[in-house]
């Protein structure tokens, strides 16, 4: 269903899949003489030039196609830098206003491997947003239904004309095939965790911190608005699987004015506590003093398993990235395993056999 006219949805506050920031690419479109398919998954929102002209006309931060003199249908396919459950896709048609496509259609499938466009043409491409109308210089929002854990995504635009952005928002689920269970990433994002709560988010989103790759900018990190009153920030993070930890990495690099004077850490095990219990949390960092602008490791207490880690930041500022080393349980395994094969589309299961 097209949201446009209405509120964010919540599915938006996931991580984008596609983006560009999380290894996302475009592998392929059938047109693209007035702008380039690689700008369809640019992390920054589009922007416009008036009368910033080329040889091939306006210049648009965007995917856009010539006009069809026949019938038929423009196509991009782009492959998801975080393979995962997809929650709700944006068809975001910022300025185009008399050339944007008054319909389109998305289609996803899961694959092994690293396949050319022509291979993906052969896959079995699942519907998750049916030929819908689009609104022009507009977030188009459209849930998607489905459980299944997809790697690439094809988006259909009829019968032609310009999308400024494609947003793919959902879960990452990790291949467990290539991860080391008994020394991982616990907190990372590509690796299944995600963030679970959070004290404020006013510069930008919680979920930069567990990202993949180190931020090359401020922006690309997780920073607060300006605490005027006794308290601190925080943000939670579910973390890959119950683990034990041994090294959190506090990385505060390029926030210089703005980084947190101290932080600290602590665990909580759900599988014999609520999370939403004070009591059920346990330290595992005692407050620690922190240095703008540098990335800092520090060993941890792991002598109690636990399944969520909380960020305590003192009193407020911004953080690059925030890493969480150890150890996955035998349960945790387990749990990181079954999460794979059981949001396999039947065709990529048939694949791994």
């Amino acid at each position: 269903m097209n949201m446009a006219e209405q509120e964010r949805p919540l599915w938006t506050s996931k991580p984008d899949l596609a983006s560009r920031r999380v290894g996302g690419s475009v592998l392929w479109a059938n047109d693209e003489l007035f702008a380039e398919r690689e700008n369809l998954i640019r992390p920054q929102a589009a922007e416009f030039q008036p009368w910033s002209f080329g040889h091939k006309g306006q210049v648009y931060d965007g995917w856009e196609t010539r006009r069809r003199r026949e019938d038929g249908f423009d196509q991009a396919v782009v492959r998801l830098g975080l393979p995962g459950v997809l929650a709700g896709v944006v068809v975001d048609t910022a300025f185009f206003t008399g050339n944007y496509p008054p319909f389109a259609s998305i289609e996803a499938c899961g694959v092994e491997g690293y396949p050319s466009p022509a291979e993906l043409s052969a896959a079995d491409w699942q519907t998750v947003v049916p030929k819908s109308p689009l609104n022009g210089d507009s977030e188009n929002f459209f849930a998607v239904a489905s459980d299944h854990r997809f790697t690439h995504v094809r988006l259909t635009i009829y019968p032609d004309g310009g999308v400024a952005r494609l947003r793919v928002f959902g879960t990452p689920v990790a291949d467990p095939r290539y991860l080391n269970p008994a020394a991982m990433d616990l907190a990372a994002l590509e690796n299944g965790a995600e963030i679970a709560g959070c004290s404020n988010m006013f510069y930008s989103a919680p979920a930069n911190l567990i990202s993949p790759g180190p931020a090359t900018v401020m922006g690309e990190g997780w920073e607060t608005a300006r605490r005027r009153d006794q308290g601190n920030d925080w943000v939670s993070v579910k973390l890959a699987g119950p683990a034990v930890p041994w090294l959190a990495e506090l990385d505060t690099s390029h926030f210089k004015g703005n980084a947190p004077g101290w932080a600290s850490l602590s665990g909580c095990d759900a599988t014999k506590s609520d999370v939403d219990d004070p009591a059920a949390w346990f330290e595992i960092l005692s407050r620690t003093r922190l240095q703008p602008d540098t990335r800092h490791r520090l060993l941890v207490d792991g002598a109690r398993r636990l399944t969520h880690v909380r960020l305590d930041i003192y009193p407020d500022g911004g953080m690059a990235r925030f890493r969480l080393h150890g150890a996955l349980t035998e349960r945790g395994r387990d749990e990181l395993t079954d999460r794979f094969h059981e949001t396999l589309p039947r065709a990529h299961a048939a694949e791994i056999g």
